[in-house]
């Protein structure tokens, strides 16, 4: 009989193992995709980021250099963004990052945003993961300190959206050197978007210097892409926000016009109207879906809309239009996290060897994008190069030229200033910086820039 009792037992737990089994391999990974069979080489990719926040500019975990922006953080607020994607693109993946205040936040609605963010990674794939310092961490933050926030912050995501999640990427704004490297080796975490390309005199940091497209930083500065593997973090750097390259040269808001004009909404539809302020959000895709494209054999186009944007009449109506113009213009185009797309770029990339991006682009002559320009850059794992013509008179002149052969040193204050000023650099702040003909750059420079580009013999 106990015999009998035992067998009977054993086939129950048998049965309840292979039940249980069998709905477990049925389930989706928490940080499995359903975009990863994509490749890197041969596709457009879009990219986009939301902050989500308790105060405008957390600077640390308990001061902030902003105003309170509860009301506006609100779980409609954050539907209301989440749909109006879904409304443009429906397969669509977006990444969610959290301030720090945010992912620890009694309030209400704040725990209910960050529920409706775990149901949309469960339903669309969304990544969800940390935004340090309000994208100033370095400014305002020990290096110490703000890879043990990353330590915490991690954990504290990890635990609300439950079932072992890990985020694939992190969000930062400006991220030093020694912080991307803690993040690949002690967080496993190997995608950051760690630079804003070309930020100069806007809001709290300047990191000018690095190169718009996806490269591995050097351990010397995070605007340096690594010379040599031993050189090289393994966590590739990505730029914030896509930028109108006429409007980037500026000096921050000099001469009236917002250097950081390109796709995102603060600086076209606020600026300038959804109207005209999508027609730019649209020309600056277009620099990259098209020329950009047939340079590079890929293209992309990254933007960060925070929920604090949502509030505003017409925004998301323009962000729906420009997502489904997108689809109309280029329908094999990808959109999904910031994570999938670095690590898809980090597996067919092992290094910054063969990195080597091209992009050439005229004014639209709206705002600080002169229509009398054009711009052409040249950017790889040893310098990047600009050249600015006139359209009037078909005259060309270098206006930026960073050698990345050269030693970097990053700042070991707390500063704003942690640009990568080169020999002679766009934003035209120095006297060196003022714009020359190319051959009237030094003989050293200009062969340096021959040997990897032929067509300057």
């Amino acid at each position: 009989m106990k015999k009998l009792t035992f067998l009977i037992m054993g086939i129950v737990a048998l049965c309840i193992v292979s039940v249980t089994l069998s709905f477990i391999s049925q389930e989706k990974p928490p940080t499995e995709t359903k975009n990863n069979t994509a490749e890197s080489l041969g596709n457009r990719f879009l990219t986009l980021n939301t902050v989500v926040r308790v105060n405008s500019i957390e600077v640390t975990r308990n001061r902030n250099e902003g105003s309170d922006e509860n009301t506006v953080h609100t779980l409609e607020y954050a539907k209301l963004f989440r749909e109006a994607i879904v409304a443009g693109w429906p397969e669509a993946s977006i990444t969610w990052a959290f301030s720090w205040q945010a992912i620890f936040s009694e309030l209400e609605n704040y725990k209910q945003i960050r529920e409706y963010a775990k149901q949309c990674h469960e339903k669309y794939g969304d990544d969800v993961t940390f935004i340090p310092g309000g994208f100033f961490a370095n400014a305002y933050n020990t290096r110490k300190q703000v890879n043990k926030d990353f330590h915490d912050a991690l954990k504290g995501i990890s635990e609300f959206m439950g079932n072992g999640f890990r985020p694939q990427s992190v969000v930062a704004g400006f991220l030093a050197a020694e912080n991307l490297q803690y993040l690949a080796e002690k967080e496993n975490i190997h995608v950051c978007q760690g630079n804003i390309w070309s930020q100069y005199a806007i809001d709290n940091q300047d990191g000018d210097g690095s190169i718009s497209y996806p490269y591995y930083p050097s351990k010397e500065h995070f605007c340096k892409p690594a010379q040599s593997n031993n050189d090289l973090i393994d966590c590739v750097n990505l730029d914030g926000w896509t930028c109108d390259f006429l409007s980037a040269r500026r000096e921050g808001f000099k001469g009236g016009f917002n250097s950081r004009m390109g796709v995102g909404p603060i600086e076209t539809l606020r600026e300038h109207g959804p109207k005209l302020g999508l027609e730019q959000i649209l020309a600056t895709t277009a620099v990259h879906f098209d020329k950009g494209f047939e340079l590079n054999n890929f293209a992309w186009v990254t933007n960060c809309w925070e929920i604090s944007l949502v509030k505003p009449i017409g925004q998301l109506e323009s962000l729906t239009a420009w997502l489904k113009e997108i689809r109309k213009r280029w329908p094999n185009a990808k959109f999904i996290t910031q994570g999938e797309f670095g690590l898809l770029w980090r597996k067919e990339f092992k290094n910054n060897d063969k990195i080597n991006y091209r992009f050439v682009q005229k004014g639209t002559g709206i705002g600080g994008s002169d229509n009398d320009k054009e711009i052409r850059w040249y950017m790889n794992k040893s310098f990047r190069l600009a050249l600015l013509k006139d359209l009037n008179n078909n005259s060309e002149n270098v206006i930026d030229l960073t050698r990345y052969d050269l030693t970097a040193i990053e700042p070991m204050d707390m500063t704003r200033r942690w640009s990568l000023m080169g020999i002679i650099n766009q934003k035209q702040t120095r006297p060196q910086d003022k714009p020359i003909p190319f051959k009237k750059l030094s003989k050293k420079d200009k062969l340096f820039i021959s040997k990897r580009y032929s067509e300057f013999k």
